[in-house]
């Protein structure tokens, strides 16, 4: 095993990949899409190259609406992420599993015991992504309020994810005696009320499921945008960002560390990836899949070799950068190539790890575990 020296790597899993129509290639395994073996599959070749998390992408309402009703050509259902990192968690060892949640549409205290039940299925690798949602459709499956601002939006995910933490921390470490001389089984004395009160939330506490493993599991956001970055600065341990070049990940970078007021963050740059052995072939195979829907992203799409993937991290991370978290375009294939061909790639440029040097995600990505914060 080697220390790493080059960027972190995650790999952003979501159904037969990014491609609209990936699940049309010949590789893909569309039969499959839910099924546990398909998502366990996938997570334990990301863990076999040492990778540092996988996230899984989830929302709450079909993502792609046409002007006659719902699209029947692109893969619309989706299983809960949650519940998937769950099943994969004690089929792996060390890799972390980040399932997003959408915190608009959900209350904190349900997240909270879920991700801490994951932490502990997992033995300290779990994370949760807190996703806003703005969507007119998620509000309509609802029914309770109306979209309020985007400011109102992230201002109530702050509060939310506050609660997470707080709840996390509502029991001490150690607050399990399991004295059966006594008949105790629980401290009273280190489980806490944690009386939240904001303008979203009111949540006494305690939680009823015991601190995590990892004390705090990581959160992490996805941010575009100043109030997204505000989010991530107060609230987060990790953003996803999208710069399109080395020059504006500079930019990003120094956005969020003038909001982060003294936590550092750990920053990673979200790319699509189109890999094959050469540059034509990668262009040819994303040309032939966006002859069968178009794609759009977010993210700057890469499309080329391992190897130019390999360059342009490597410059990348000179920003600022502590990693990347990859989008495969299509599944299997482009995990494959990050797998099979970036990460050896980077071995060679002594850029990254040849095994895991810690059994907690939070210790992959350089987190202290926090103290409990109700602890005398």
């Amino acid at each position: 095993m080697t220390a790493v020296t080059g960027p972190r790597l995650a790999v952003a899993l979501d159904g037969a990949g990014w491609h609209p129509a990936a699940w049309r290639e010949p590789d893909a395994r569309p039969s499959d899409l839910f099924t546990a073996g398909y998502w366990a599959d996938l997570v334990r070749q990301a863990e076999a190259a040492h990778l540092d998390f996988v996230t899984f992408e989830d929302f709450l309402s079909l993502r792609t609406p046409s002007a006659t009703g719902v699209r029947t050509d692109v893969v619309q259902p989706r299983l809960d992420a949650v519940l998937i990192a769950s099943r994969v968690a004690p089929l792996t060892s060390h890799i972390g599993l980040i399932p997003t949640a959408v915190v608009t549409h959900t209350e904190p205290f349900h997240l909270s015991k879920a991700i801490a039940t994951l932490d502990y299925v997992s033995t300290g690798r779990a994370g949760v992504r807190a996703q806003v949602s703005g969507s007119l459709e998620e509000f309509r499956h609802f029914g309770r309020r109306t979209p309020g601002s985007t400011e109102d939006l992230f201002d109530e995910a702050a509060d939310y994810i506050e609660v997470l933490r707080r709840l996390w921390d509502s029991w001490e470490d150690g607050a399990e005696i399991r004295d059966v001389a006594t008949g105790r089984f629980v401290d009273r004395d280190k489980l806490h009320y944690i009386d939240f009160e904001g303008r979203w939330f009111s949540v006494k506490g305690p939680s009823i499921t015991p601190r995590p493993p990892q004390g705090q599991p990581p959160v992490a956001a996805l941010a575009h945008n100043p109030v997204a970055y505000r989010l991530a600065a107060r609230q987060a341990d990790l953003v996803y960002v999208t710069p399109t070049d080395r020059t504006h990940s500079e930019s990003i970078v120094a956005e969020v560390r003038a909001a982060e007021s003294g936590r550092h963050l750990q920053i990673f740059a979200d790319l699509v990836v189109f890999l094959d052995e050469t540059t034509q072939a990668a262009a040819d195979r994303k040309a032939r899949l966006d002859s069968l829907a178009e794609f759009t992203s977010d993210a700057h799409v890469f499309t080329g070799t391992p190897a130019a993937l390999a360059d342009l991290l490597l410059d990348w991370q000179t920003s600022g950068l502590s990693g990347f978290r990859l989008r495969p375009g299509a599944l299997p294939h482009d995990l494959t190539a990050i797998t099979d061909g970036l990460v050896p790639e980077l071995r060679d440029r002594g850029a990254f790890r040849t095994g895991y040097e810690a059994g907690t995600l939070r210790g992959l990505l350089g987190l202290p575990r926090p103290a409990a914060r109700y602890a005398a």
